[in-house]
């Protein structure tokens, strides 16, 4: 109530009780004036207060305030204001709300919001093609009731979702889904789900071609290896101008026979997302041999150590473990000045398992390190061939730690060393 009212709200009650002292001058009854006077009063505002109270309980949405004069009619004036402003704020509101809904729902991604809960909220029609959601029963129902996938599981309950997740789509075996989780608000989810079946198609193509190509020249460069070999056996019998390019072809040959067997067993990598032969490896003895092999290959120009928890286990594929930690041990020897020092160690805590491979050699610039487990990528490629490097060991090791639901990290200090980090989740660990 502004002061003006205040006002006149005083002049009116300084008038009844003049009006009253009147009346009692008359009947000479002052008290009986006064209570009938202000009892009146009193009664028609408690009638007004009932009117706004009905009001109140049972109008609808556009129903305006009933009518008034005097105080209760600027109540009531104010109250149809404030309705009105309300009324165009949510107007605009949901003009708002309903043009983020069509341009949604006109996407081909499907974009499906969560409760905190992991509870189904609201979805776009994309959703209902892609994932078969269906209105409205779905709604309120848990997302991992609808999409039932042991890796979808996982990838919802993590606390974070930095990488999106690549499944088959629970409606049509031929149709590859990304699912990309982000968490809002108050532990709400928004859950983006993107076709990618052309990428996947095209994906599998190359690897096919690539598996294809190594198959096929794995033939002739082994009959060329072979008669190579058998003329170096020969060599008093062959003229000794040919002799040093017969060595650098049969060197050359090796080199390209690697090449063969790493593109092959990456192909073999990405044929199945989970090592088949998973069971418990004993990590401790697998490392324990590949430092005697990394020993060998230092001969002695290296300090080579070993720390490993022999009570940690870890599930999966021993062989692709042994491919994966030795191409880490390997490259920290082949890098690494002589007299340095490699540091092997394998541990486990509250986040899981983890394998460490520190050295001291020439470091690795930033600005390589997010491309360093690409294929063919080299950080140098003078001393790719100096070591004789195929450039896929880094992305064999990666294509090995995805298939264990594993992670590697890389950290470099160029002229002090680097260190090569693998990170297990605890679903992969097993304790002795």
């Amino acid at each position: 109530m502004n002061q003006d009212w205040r006002g006149v709200v005083i002049r009116r009650l300084l008038l009844l009780i003049a009006g009253c002292l009147l009346v009692g001058l008359i009947s000479g009854e002052y008290a009986w004036s006064l209570v009938v006077g202000l009892g009146a009063y009193l009664g028609w505002t408690l009638a007004q207060l009932l009117r706004l109270h009905n009001w109140l309980k049972h109008h609808q949405t556009d129903q305006p305030p009933p009518d008034g004069y005097g105080l209760w009619g600027e109540v009531f004036d104010s109250i149809y204001h404030l309705q009105r402003r309300d009324q165009r704020v949510r107007g605009r509101l949901q003009a708002v709300i309903d043009r983020v809904q069509e341009s949604t729902a006109a996407l081909r991604d499907a974009v499906v919001m969560l409760d905190s809960d992991g509870n189904l909220e609201w979805w776009n029609r994309a959703a209902e093609t892609l994932l078969g959601l269906k209105t409205p029963q779905d709604s309120g129902q848990p997302v991992t009731n609808l999409v039932r996938h042991p890796r979808f599981k996982d990838y919802f309950e993590l606390p974070a979702h930095p990488e999106p997740l690549e499944l088959i789509s629970p409606v049509n075996d031929r149709m590859h889904l990304q699912f990309h989780i982000t968490q809002y608000g108050n532990g709400e989810h928004l859950m983006l789900v993107r076709d990618i079946t052309r990428m996947h198609q095209l994906e599998q193509m190359r690897k096919d071609f690539i598996a294809n190509v190594s198959h096929e020249l794995r033939t002739p460069l082994t009959v060329i290896s072979g008669y190579l070999e058998t003329l170096l056996d020969n060599v008093d019998d062959v003229n000794p101008r040919w002799l040093r390019a017969l060595q650098q072809m049969q060197q050359q040959g090796g080199r390209m026979q690697n090449l063969l067997n790493d593109l092959l067993l990456l192909a073999k990598l990405e044929a199945t997302d989970y090592p088949s032969d998973n069971q418990p490896v004993s990590v401790d003895l697998l490392l324990l041999s590949i430092k005697g092999d990394a020993q060998a290959l230092s001969n002695d120009r290296h300090r080579i150590t070993l720390e490993a928890d022999n009570s940690v286990r870890l599930k999966g594929s021993e062989a692709e473990l042994r491919s994966a930690f030795s191409n880490l041990v390997f490259n920290a020897v082949k890098y690494t000045p002589d007299n340095g020092e490699i540091r092997v160690r394998w541990w486990a805590d509250e986040h899981g398992a983890h394998l460490s491979v520190q050295d001291s050699g020439i470091g690795i610039d930033a600005k390589h390190l997010p491309r360093l487990t690409e294929r063919f990528y080299r950080v140098d490629s003078s001393r790719a061939s100096n070591t004789g490097g195929t450039g896929l060991g880094l992305a064999i090791v990666k294509h090995v730690l995805l298939r264990h639901r594993a992670r590697l990290d890389i950290s470099s200090v160029m002229g002090k060393g680097s260190t090569f980090t693998c990170h297990f989740a605890p679903a992969q660990v097993v304790r002795r």
